[in-house]
């Protein structure tokens, strides 16, 4: 639901490493990574933030207009899927530099398939929480039953990433473990 401190540090050192000046994130909640993400980008930079939930990033607007970043920031309230396809028929041309996806788990896979064509080749796609708790290691039955479904889904997201040609991909053990998926082709 929310990025610790330290991983809002990590992201925010690897955009300033990148120069991303354009970003998309899928899933703001009340905002905390996309504060981060926002101070981490050029003035110039944009980010474009999809959430279906506004009332949620209202409750963190305050910080991000405080900080004076609020600016960068085109806040789209949207089932993430569908405006990531408006996106694709809007401008089906890579643009964004960088994209950090954090709802909606088990439709990471799905995401994955549409932020490859909107995220440019030497961009990063980051997928948060990928190792689930610990729950990714260990055997179903271990589970709680109300954990199994996104279990399942990023165990399933983590081998279609590990075998896809066209990304590089590192697991970084931060926060809930994030995914980083540096476009190759």
């Amino acid at each position: 639901m929310e990025v610790p401190v330290d991983e809002g540090h990590f992201l925010s050192m690897l955009l300033k490493m990148m120069n991303a000046k354009n970003t998309l994130e899928l899933g703001v909640f009340t905002g905390y990574s996309l504060l981060t993400t926002a101070l981490a980008l050029p003035e110039d930079g944009r980010i474009t933030a999809i959430d279906i939930d506004k009332e949620a990033y209202e409750m963190g607007l305050e910080f991000i207009k405080n900080a004076g970043v609020s600016h960068k920031i085109n806040f789209i309230q949207s089932d993430g899927l569908q405006a990531l396809d408006k996106l694709l028929t809007e401008n089906p041309k890579p643009e964004f530099d960088f994209a950090f996806v954090d709802a909606d788990k088990p439709n990471y896979a799905n995401a994955f398939h549409r932020l490859i064509k909107l995220v440019k080749v030497g961009g990063v796609i980051a997928f948060d929480n990928t190792l689930w708790f610990g729950f990714v290691a260990e055997e179903e039955e271990t589970v709680p039953v109300h954990m199994r479904v996104n279990r399942k889904a990023l165990m399933e997201l983590n081998k279609q990433l590990a075998s896809d040609p066209r990304i590089e991909v590192s697991q970084v053990s931060i926060g809930d473990g994030v995914t980083l998926c540096r476009r190759l082709v």
